[in-house]
């Protein structure tokens, strides 16, 4: 298995595509080829990537009471959890928030809405948010992820001064209809292909640990590869109390970490980002993981739930040879 995992290696970094059943057989290697995987997935990271890690803050700034039933969001209504539900933030406070994203360091800041859509006032007030924060910090990386959109609407926000746009599809279609109703997987499809067009940066990922299958992680890594994203957003489910799936087991932090790895053999030059869930479920392992093929990160709090410290998780980059 060692001689497979150097060959696609090399053939990656020599920019020759693996395939799926080439990419299922990395995902399905045993205990003693794993560390094989995870350094073979590094090197690939180096070659494309060097090493830079780029860091991101979010701020919820509309949290709660979303018609939409997705089964792991703790922001559904459907569900029933305990969380601080708010209207839009005002653009001063944006502004305010984004402040405290540059002084821990920083350089993305992202806007992220609960909800399907935003109407034309909070668009408004989002573009005002923007351009506030890109007049005082200009070299702040902006990104948004307020649901569906079409062509006019991100238009807006491009000229407002954002850079990037999140938009994810969470899983493959067969899976997606057991984690949402509400919604059909061509609409987040369609968002996409509507960013594309703007030529916005596009972040697009999804969640692992709600009880896909390995095949099904492979299809969607394929998914997100022909789409040709900027970002690809990796997730690991972090079930909130009051959740459908709060008592879904979690994975274990080794097949998550393969998972990343596999990841980056899939799409090699891509930004591979590590967000929600990466403390909880990756515990003591979460510096194999930036190890093992990512080379970008969440820091402080994320939407609903407390993140690390953003001081020790900087920290732990700089100790892994990471150039902030």
């Amino acid at each position: 298995m060692s001689d497979f995992v150097k060959e696609l290696c090399e053939r990656t970094i020599n920019k020759e595509a693996i395939s799926k059943e080439e990419a299922g057989r990395l995902l399905g290697i045993g205990q003693a080829g794993l560390f094989h995987l995870f350094a073979s997935a590094n090197q690939i990271r180096q070659h494309y990537k060097g090493n830079k890690i780029s860091l991101c803050a979010l701020t919820n700034a509309k949290s709660g009471d979303c018609f939409e039933d997705c089964k792991f969001c703790a922001q559904s209504r459907h569900n029933n959890t305990a969380i601080t539900v708010y209207s839009l933030i005002t653009a001063e406070e944006m502004l305010r928030r984004s402040e405290a994203a540059v002084k821990n360091g920083t350089h993305r800041f992202c806007l992220v809405t609960s909800g399907c859509s935003l109407d034309d006032d909070e668009l408004s007030v989002i573009c005002d948010g923007i351009s506030r924060i890109k007049n005082k910090y200009p070299g702040l990386k902006l990104d948004a992820s307020l649901g569906k959109i079409d062509y006019e609407r991100a238009k807006r926000l491009k000229d407002a001064g954002l850079d990037r746009y999140n938009h994810n599809l969470e899983t493959v279609p067969e899976f997606f209809s057991q984690i949402c109703s509400t919604h059909a997987y061509e609409d987040r499809l369609s968002t996409v292909h509507i960013l594309k067009k703007t030529k916005l940066e596009i972040c697009c990922g999804g969640i692992f640990g709600m009880g896909e299958t390995d095949s099904q992680r492979i299809e969607f890594g394929f998914i997100l590869k022909g789409l040709d994203i900027d970002s690809v957003a990796i997730n690991f489910l972090n079930p909130v109390e009051g959740t459908v799936l709060t008592d879904k087991a979690p994975l274990s932090p080794l097949e998550l970490i393969k998972i990343v790895s596999v990841f980056r053999f899939i799409m090699p030059d891509k930004e591979i980002r590590l967000c929600g869930g990466r403390q909880k479920n990756l515990r003591s392992l979460q510096p194999l993981a930036f190890s093992s093929g990512a080379d970008a990160t969440i820091i402080g709090d994320l939407l609903t739930t407390k993140g690390g410290s953003v001081k020790e998780d900087i920290q732990m980059l700089l100790d892994l040879g990471f150039t902030i």
